[in-house]
């Protein structure tokens, strides 16, 4: 269920204007949402598309 995800900040969150995001893993991938704004929604990646965008990530090229 939704609303029982562990949601946990980013890493690289914090940035000077204090842009945050948090992450929660689920069962079918991982929810992305704004942590402002914890209530306006969330991103759903599943395990594939978020291993493809953290190694784009890792190798520069986003």
């Amino acid at each position: 269920m939704e609303d029982q995800l562990e949601y946990f900040t980013s890493s690289y969150s914090g940035s000077p204007n204090n842009e945050c995001v948090e992450c929660a893993f689920a069962r079918d991938g991982l929810r992305v949402r704004d942590s402002k704004r914890p209530n306006s929604g969330t991103i759903s990646l599943g395990h594939d598309a978020w291993a493809a965008f953290t190694a784009a990530v890792d190798q520069g090229t986003i």
